[in-house]
């Protein structure tokens, strides 16, 4: 047997590295980065502005703020031979497939694609993060048979994104909402997916084969799919027209899971949920304000009959339908967000590496085990 002692079953509440991005107290719904709390960031900041400060530690200066936004309105280009590729795939396919597969071709076409320092790492950063919202919109331009729009670096990040997928200037409240949306999925510390890219990163592998990993590990539905699922949810109970907490409750009667509620670290309510309810609302009054209340009506019932609190997933679905941004979108979405905290975590992997090796508590047959002759095996 092994001498080293048990984790935890997934690894929970085990600190598996430092780090000084991102700090979060589970039990009194504490998230901030670089120790500035999240509901300052999102009433306040702006994704540009909270993604220079996941990046350098600090917050900007007006020029330092107006230079990055600068720098990331430039990188807004992708190769025709990147494009070309986006034709070419079947139009069935999942967007965050395609996400995965283009962000690993992206490294062919990058010129730092041979260098992990300090200086290269932040020059790629620049371009995966105003590369991957390009991506996705260009993708769902095409499969619906529409004309790619061209990136504006007038536009803010969000701005520009909402103008590239539907091809028109976005309302100021969209924008907001969106840019609000970016900043509370920004990091989270080593949730899954940035977990991976740190793994990645660490064997010195370069920081386009890290995202492809967080990509690939956030395309799982324990990690971004849960925001999807309630809103099937939500457009059953519109189907069925039957009253949401009824529905709810016979999904619960029959053992059926409901997403959107209840966190791994959160014993108390998620932050970030606390800001999604509101935009719901908000969006709601200027558009339908049906899945808004949907919502609220399940939200008051899970907590009173499960005890449990929605989490950062149980109102964006409401806020992206709101929106106008199709289901499948959900989770590439997040990873437009979580690319500044991914890129901020591969940078410090970097910057101080270490190979990220931990051990497994062998649960195999005892040790010496026999090797039994083939003759003799049964």
């Amino acid at each position: 047997m092994s001498s080293t002692v048990a984790a935890p079953k997934g690894l929970q509440d085990v600190v598996a590295n430092e780090s000084s991005i991102c700090f979060i107290d589970g039990a009194k719904g504490i998230l901030s980065y670089r120790g500035i709390d999240i509901h300052e960031l999102a009433q306040k900041s702006t994704f540009e502005e909270t993604t220079y400060l996941l990046w350098n530690g600090a917050l900007p200066t007006s020029g330092d703020l107006a230079t990055f936004t600068s720098h990331l309105a430039a990188a807004r280009v992708l190769s025709d031979d990147v494009v070309s590729f986006l034709h070419r795939l079947p139009k069935t396919a999942s967007p965050m497939e395609v996400l995965r597969t283009t962000v690993s071709l992206l490294s062919l076409y990058d010129e730092d694609e041979r260098s992990d320092s300090h200086e290269a790492n932040m020059r790629k950063s620049f371009r995966l993060t105003s590369q991957i919202p390009m991506i996705v919109a260009v993708f769902d331009r095409i499969r619906k048979g529409k004309e790619v729009v061209q990136a504006d670096p007038s536009l803010s990040h969000a701005a520009n994104f909402l103008w590239m997928l539907n091809g028109g200037c976005p309302s100021d409240t969209a924008t907001k909402a969106l840019d609000v949306a970016l900043v509370l999925h920004a990091d989270h510390e080593l949730n899954a997916s940035t977990f991976a890219a740190r793994v990645i990163a660490a064997t010195l592998s370069d920081m386009h084969s890290a995202i492809t990993g967080a990509i690939g590990a956030l395309k799982g539905p324990l990690h971004g799919g849960a925001n999807e699922a309630v809103m099937h949810m939500l457009y059953n109970i519109e189907k069925t027209g039957e009253d949401p907490v009824d529905f709810v409750r016979n999904m619960l009667a029959t053992k059926q899971k409901i997403s959107g509620f209840g966190h791994r670290v959160y014993t108390t309510e998620d932050p970030r949920a606390t800001h999604l309810r509101r935009m719901s609302e908000d969006l709601g009054k200027d558009a339908n304000p049906k899945w808004y209340e949907m919502s609220r009506k399940i939200e008051l019932f899970v907590k009173q009959e499960k005890k449990l609190n929605a989490n950062v997933d149980f109102y964006s679905a409401s806020t992206y339908t709101t929106l106008g941004i199709d289901i499948d979108l959900f989770t590439p979405i997040f990873a437009l967000s979580r690319i500044s905290g991914w890129c901020a975590h591969v940078i410090e992997q970097h910057d101080d590496n270490r190979l990220i090796r931990p051990r497994a508590e062998y649960t195999g047959p005892a040790y010496p085990a026999p090797y039994i002759p083939i003759t003799d095996r049964k």
